[in-house]
């Protein structure tokens, strides 16, 4: 480890320990927030709801594109505007992740799909300012402060790996930043890290060590702007206190982590993690630790609880049969080692295909042994994964099912909850994926509102339940198909009983040993209560799911009110 990182961990280390005796908000929370049972809802900020029809255009983005590759309205206030209605509460989402919102590119490049504009947030121009098609900074504090209140983390995107296309209005970095060349082949560790990913996508030079100045037109920008002088100054009392040289990843990383530091963001999700070098994101942990004390310790009265920042990291194809470790061919890098708490998992949207039990058994035996204190994020949908388990929406509540009573951490993926297609006529590539939400479908299509209704419920009842996440899986029949799941942290325990494919009408469901004779319980799903007896529960619901949950917990009929309306 280099000197300058023993320093940065202790110095850390005492931020955090000043943290620890801070009284929080949710102290008094009978169900704690747990980041391995995360329910995270992901976004592109551009197509979820437009807050602000006034940001609608910036920098005369108005080149006709290809289908899909424009902006399209979605804002951070259309973002804050959900989390005020409740939409996410009902949902029983407790984290929200929106692709990145700082300055793109003001320009579009054609891909071979027609004219792009970086609506998705992953062609930084400038990683300093926000982009205004997304919203300002003071939209973002406002987000993060309506999520707190609501119990909700957030999540942003952390880009080091490259920077925007160069266009006509959008100049290249210096040479000493960033390579234009050769395109990655992944046949090798460096030719998936020291390469571009696709052509006129400059690559980051994230190996580098050596100082390098800033680039021309940022100082321009900045002085245009009027921040210049505060820029200069807060970089070099940054590279002062750590003793980073002044190379490129670190100036990101100080530019990334002031987010941190200035809003009370919860994580960050790292892009393209596998095409940079491991220590970089090993750094950039460091940093988030660093600014995420900092801004606890000057915002005692708002902090959410003692939990550390969260990183997740994207590396493309990995999956978690592979164990901690991602294989390039010639070399092998653990991402956890390297400051990730949890990876993207690639590999759940192929076991989602078999059947109940293989997928929870072998969830919950991996993440309760080989990648104890680790998490998995599972996902069935996502922006940029052309071959989603349900590309056709004709498997919604199954994958809510799978998705949200699966171990780990789910990815909720904006739409999935609705059915929003998946496949929109006249697009090309990706953009299929990213057509803007459908609130209308929501306010007046009964099948949409059922298949919502359907997420809600299991959403609420994985986000009062640890045990789902981040419990221990047992079955306890195979028919009908009946398991628990068991959790202790502290003082805190928690425990579930889960049936599936039941018959409509009358059900006998074992609880096994896990509630004792004459317990009351409630079906989480129905809003009825029963009581056990001869270690059995007899109920009567038209639905062919019961979750079952101690009465002593909030009851869910209440619960099932608030969804529907």
């Amino acid at each position: 480890m280099k000197k300058y990182s023993i320093l940065l961990l202790l110095s850390t280390m005492t931020l955090l320990n000043s943290c620890s005796s801070t009284k929080t908000v949710s102290e008094s929370n009978k169900t704690p927030f747990v980041w391995e049972a995360a329910t995270v809802y992901f976004l592109l900020t551009d197509r979820f709801n437009n807050g602000d029809t006034a940001n609608d255009l910036t920098f005369d983005r108005t080149k006709k594109t290809g289908k899909l590759r424009s902006f399209e309205g979605g804002d951070i206030k259309g973002i804050s505007q959900k989390i005020d209605e409740g939409y996410f509460d009902k949902l029983g989402i407790n984290v929200i992740w929106f692709t990145p919102i700082v300055e793109q590119i003001h320009d579009g490049v054609d891909e071979g799909t027609g004219l792009s504009y970086g609506y998705h947030g992953y062609w930084t121009r400038d990683w300093t300012n926000l982009d205004p098609n997304f919203g300002t900074k003071e939209d973002l504090a406002a987000l993060v402060q309506k999520a707190h209140k609501h119990g909700i983390r957030i999540v942003l995107d952390a880009v080091i790996n490259h920077t925007g296309p160069v266009t006509t209005e959008d100049t290249i970095w210096p040479n000493d930043w960033v390579r234009t060349g050769p395109n990655c082949d992944y046949k090798s560790f460096e030719n998936t890290t020291a390469c571009t990913l696709v052509t006129n996508l400059p690559d980051i030079k994230t190996e580098k060590n050596e100082n390098v100045a800033l680039p021309p037109f940022l100082i321009e920008k900045w002085k245009k702007e009027g921040r210049y002088e505060q820029e200069i100054k807060e970089l070099d009392a940054f590279f002062a206190r750590t003793g980073y040289p002044k190379a490129p990843k670190y100036y990101i990383i100080k530019w990334l982590t002031d987010y941190i530091a200035d809003y009370g963001i919860d994580g960050y999700r790292g892009d393209t993690v596998k095409h940079t070098e491991a220590e970089l994101w090993a750094d950039f942990k460091t940093q988030c630790e660093y600014s995420f004390a900092s801004w606890k310790t000057q915002n005692p009265t708002k902090v959410l609880d003692n939990n550390p920042f969260f990183t997740v990291a994207e590396v493309y194809n990995y999956g978690i049969s592979g164990g901690q470790e991602f294989d390039f061919g010639d070399k092998k890098i653990n991402y956890f080692e390297n400051g990730f708490n949890s990876m993207i998992n690639f590999e759940f949207k192929y076991d989602a295909q078999k059947s109940y039990e293989f997928l929870f058994s072998k969830y919950s035996d991996k993440l309760n042994d080989e990648f104890k204190g680790y998490s998995v994020l599972n996902y069935l949908t996502s922006h940029d994964d052309g071959n989603p388990f349900d590309a056709k929406r004709i498997k919604s509540r199954e994958t809510a099912t799978k998705l949200l009573l699966s171990p780990g951490q789910s990815q909720v993926y904006y739409g999935d909850e609705s059915a929003r297609p998946l496949v929109i006529e006249g697009t090309q590539g990706d953009a299929t994926l990213r057509s803007f939400m459908n609130w209308d479908e929501i306010k007046s299509n009964t099948e949409t509102q059922s298949v919502l209704l359907h997420w809600q419920k299991l959403g609420q009842f994985r986000k009062n339940h640890p045990s789902i996440g981040a419990g221990i899986h047992k079955q306890i029949s195979a028919k009908p198909y009946t398991f628990s799941r068991t959790f202790s942290k502290g003082n805190f325990s928690d425990a579930v009983v889960i049936a599936l494919d039941l018959p409509i009408g009358k059900k006998e469901i074992s609880v096994g040993t896990i509630f004792e004779n004459e317990t009351k319980l409630t079906d989480a799903y129905s809003g009825k209560q029963v009581v056990v007896e001869n270690g059995k529960i007899s109920i009567d619901t038209e639905y062919d799911i019961v979750l079952l949950e101690s009465s002593s917990q909030p009851l869910t009929k209440k619960r099932e009110t608030e969804v529907k309306n």
